[in-house]
C-alpha cells in the first residue's frame, strides 16, 4: 500500500512567461483555462460579497432608546452650530 503525500511547488514566473506559455496552448486547452479562470473570478466575488454581507448581518445595532438619543443629540449639536 502506498503512503498519499502532498507535495507543493512554489514557481517565481512573471506575467510575461505566463502570457508566452498560454498563447502555446491549444484552443480546447484555452477554452478550459477560460473557464477555469471565470469560474475562479465569480468565486472570489461571490466569497467577497458573502463576506461584506456577514459583516453587515454581524455588525452592532442600537436600540430604539440609542437611536432616540443619537437623533436628541445631533439635533442639539446642530441648533449650537454658530452659522
Amino acid at each position: 500500500m502506498y503512503k498519499k503525500t502532498i507535495m507543493n511547488l512554489n514557481l517565481n514566473i512573471s506575467i510575461k512567461d505566463i502570457i508566452s506559455i498560454i498563447k502555446q496552448l491549444p484552443i480546447t486547452e484555452l477554452q478550459k483555462l477560460n473557464n477555469t479562470i471565470n469560474f475562479e473570478i465569480s468565486s472570489k466575488k461571490t466569497t467577497k460579497k458573502n463576506n461584506i454581507q456577514s459583516l453587515i448581518l454581524k455588525a452592532p445595532t442600537w436600540t430604539d432608546k440609542q437611536y432616540d438619543n443619537y437623533l436628541k443629540v445631533r439635533e442639539h449639536i446642530n441648533k449650537s452650530r454658530l452659522l
